[in-house]
């Protein structure tokens, strides 16, 4: 009776005890670029990681929307953010991308991106028209606000070569360069409000364009853009809601990392959305219900059997 006794508790045990290979894990994860949102998210993400899963190591390093995608595809990280409108491109195989990508899974969606084209106020810009000849700050070629503000520019019926074109891997040092006066534009894709439109705004008046007028055009280059508000005072002298291109950030793995290890580490995602909306207040409230939305990236079966098990599919 006793060895009966000992035998269902060790079962129960093993049924409550995390799937976790017992052999360390070290993950590379793929964030974003300096003065954007992914970098401290990733951070975050990271300690509760490392915290609730024994053996597993994450390296957090720089990067962006196709790059992230492009890195984990090529086995060179196997974590990452991505952007929902250009991760489906790369399993098209669409430009930037060379090739479709075959080894990315959806891991958790979490927050729309507001693509956002800030200009100093004094530089005359209300719309994109007004940018040629100026002097615009963009994220470097196949990033994903760089694949948007060409297909932005497109629709405006402008090019590259209608603008001064500056590429700049970081929003701080773009950031730099408007508000030393060497710039009068750039563009980035992030939340709202951007740490680094706030800085600039510190320092220098500025004006927020209303994309409205394009959005027609640019849907019917990805219909994966949606038309979302920046609420009137989102950022200093803001006076009027804009609105601007739209799409989800989401956190994509190898395909080919463990089962259990994804699960456990969706599980303690969402089990610690107060942690992530400590660095990010637009995760506040986020269910697993919104963690597995439908972006037209497979899901992990580690992620998806987490889902499944909570009543989110």
């Amino acid at each position: 009776m006793r060895v009966g006794l000992r035998t269902t508790a060790l079962a129960a045990v093993l049924l409550v005890a995390p799937l976790v290979p017992a052999e360390a894990q070290t993950l590379r994860f793929m964030t974003g670029p300096q003065g954007g949102v992914w970098v401290p998210l990733g951070g975050a993400l990271k300690n509760m990681w490392e915290q609730a899963i024994p053996g597993v190591s994450v390296t957090a390093i720089p990067g962006a929307g196709v790059a992230n995608i492009r890195g984990v595809d090529e086995g060179r990280a196997q974590l990452g953010f991505g952007n929902s409108i250009t991760t489906v491109d790369g399993l098209k195989g669409l430009p930037p991308f060379p090739r479709p990508v075959t080894k990315v899974c959806n891991l958790a969606t979490l927050y729309p991106q507001y693509f956002q084209v800030i200009a100093l106020a004094n530089a005359g810009v209300t719309r994109l028209e007004d940018l040629r000849g100026k002097q615009v700050v963009i994220q470097p070629r196949g990033n994903t606000a760089e694949v948007v503000t060409q297909q932005i520019l497109s629709v405006a019926g402008l090019t590259y070569n209608d603008i001064r074109a500056n590429f700049q891997a970081s929003y701080t040092d773009a950031v730099g360069l408007l508000r030393d006066g060497n710039a009068q534009v750039f563009t980035l894709g992030t939340a709202i409000p951007a740490s680094a439109v706030m800085d600039l705004a510190s320092a220098r008046d500025i004006h927020v364009v209303d994309l409205a007028p394009y959005m027609d055009g640019l849907r019917r280059l990805n219909p994966g853009f949606v038309g979302v508000p920046i609420p009137a005072g989102t950022y200093p002298k803001q006076t009027q809601t804009v609105t601007v291109p739209g799409y989800f950030t989401h956190v994509v793995a190898a395909c080919d990392l463990p089962e259990a290890l994804v699960h456990s580490m969706v599980k303690t995602m969402s089990e610690n959305v107060e942690g992530m909306a400590a660095v990010f207040a637009g995760i506040r409230g986020l269910t697993p219900k919104q963690m597995a939305k439908d972006i037209g990236v497979p899901l992990h079966p580690g992620a998806e059997r987490f889902y499944r098990e909570v009543g989110a599919l």
